[in-house]
Parts: structure tokens; C-alpha cells; sequence
């Protein structure tokens, strides 16, 4: 956090009152900061923002996944991971925009600091819980970005939404942004080993590690398309729900 503040805390002080629009908070006004420690408290109280969204959405995502055990005998998530983006990656990302390090410049350009990873069985559960999901009266789709249809070059594959919750705070609702990726097992597999070999940013990539990297995902994706029609042909899924 003192990354973030020291940063923050060296703008002109005119910079430090925030008022965050109704795209992402809906009038949340944060008084003045007349030194570090009213600075921490305000960074404080806006990830606790953050992590309400992420409440919020987790719990969407749990009903639906138990209704659907109800329904079906079967689970369409297999597990729901959460974060709050650290301090040097929203400064990385920020510096990356160009965007002076003030609170409200990160609330209204900055919409993955709250994140959810949702690992589901099959292709077409990934798309059927994100549909169910932006259907709710309470959950507004920002953006859609199908790395599934389209694969990054490197082989990524998922489907990423910004989505605003809805959350009832104690003196009004407001909406936060929060970044959903959703993805089968075989997916997250091969973007959470692939990460692991690139972890160390000193380590050299070869074009022939690349290669290889891109290979082990096309074998992950081919893998992902086999037991997708098992699923369809034993009536565990339907084809229907692939894809928009």
C-alpha cells in the first residue's frame, strides 16, 4: 500500500479529493486527505468497495452453481477463485495508460482490481453461467472479451466480462466494477503452468519455448473439444449453449 500512497500523497493536493462517477461507485465522495494516515484509511475503504463487488458477484456465481446441482446431478463450476489486484500491478497497469496515480483515475479506468476466476467442466458451462449471470436485473455487462473463439497468439484461451454489481451498501447502492474470466479445467491448466515458466521475468524465452507453449495449448484445446462431445453425446451438455 505505500507504494501506491507515496505515489498518490506526492501529487499536487488538489488531486487527492475523490469523487468517483456512477459508472464505478455511483457518487461515492471521499473526503480531502490531509496526510498519510487519512490516505491509508481512504485506500482502505475503497478496497473494501472492491471486495464487496467480488461478495457480491461470488455469491451470484454459488447459487447458480447449486441450483444447477439441484436441477442437473452435476456441478457447472468446478471452482471460484478471487483477488483484489496489488498495489504495483494497478500502478504498472496505470503508469502503462498513462494515467496520472490519483484514487479516481484508478475507479474509472482501472475496472479488473477486483477479480473473479470461475473453472468450469465443459466449454459450453463456461458460456452457459456467463449468460445466466449478465441476465440478473442487478449485474450490467461493461464488455465481453471470448479468448475462446479467438485465442490470444500465445494460446490463452477464456472468456474474460467487466461486469457492474450491484451492492447495497448501507446508505445507498452502488455499482462495482468487477472482471470475471471464466474457463474450463483444461484452460486454466495450461494458463496456470505456462505462468509458473514464466514467473521469473529474468528467464529468456526462446521462439522454440514459445512454440512449444502455443503446441501444449492447442493439445489442451483439442483435449477440451473431445470430452465436450462426450458430454454432448452421454446429454451431460448441448451444443446449443456454445458460444453467444
Amino acid at each position: 500500500m505505500k507504494n501506491f500512497l507515496k505515489n498518490v500523497k506526492n501529487r499536487e493536493e488538489d488531486t487527492i479529493s475523490i469523487t468517483v462517477t456512477a459508472e464505478a461507485g455511483e457518487g461515492l465522495i471521499l473526503s480531502r486527505a490531509g496526510d498519510y494516515l487519512d490516505l491509508e484509511k481512504h485506500y482502505k475503504q475503497i478496497m473494501m468497495f472492491y471486495e464487496s463487488g467480488i461478495r457480491q458477484i461470488t455469491a451470484k456465481l454459488e447459487i447458480l452453481n447449486q441450483e444447477f446441482q439441484f436441477c442437473n446431478d452435476r456441478n457447472p463450476i468446478e471452482n471460484i477463485k478471487s483477488r483484489i489486484k496489488s498495489q504495483e500491478s494497478i500502478l504498472r497497469k496505470m503508469q502503462k495508460q498513462g494515467l496520472p496515480l490519483t484514487f479516481d483515475n484508478m475507479m474509472n479506468y482501472i475496472h479488473d482490481v477486483a477479480g473473479i476466476r470461475v473453472i468450469c467442466p465443459f466449454i459450453t458451462d463456461v458460456y452457459q453461467i456467463a449468460r445466466l449471470l449478465i441476465s440478473q436485473t442487478d449485474v450490467d455487462l461493461v464488455q465481453i472479451k471470448d479468448y475462446i473463439r479467438e485465442p490470444k497468439e500465445n494460446g490463452y484461451r477464456s472468456l474474460h466480462l467487466i461486469v457492474m454489481a450491484e451492492v447495497h451498501f448501507s446508505d445507498r447502492k452502488r455499482k462495482v466494477p468487477v472482471e470475471i474470466q471464466l474457463r474450463t479445467i483444461a484452460m486454466n491448466f495450461w494458463a496456470s503452468t505456462e505462468h509458473q515458466l514464466r514467473y521469473k521475468k529474468d528467464r529468456d524465452f526462446t521462439e522454440d519455448i514459445n512454440r512449444q507453449l502455443k503446441e501444449c495449448a492447442e493439445i489442451m484445446a483439442e483435449a477440451d473439444q473431445r470430452m465436450q462431445k462426450l458430454a454432448e453425446n452421454l446429454e451431460i451438455s448441448d451444443a446449443e449453449d456454445l458460444f453467444w
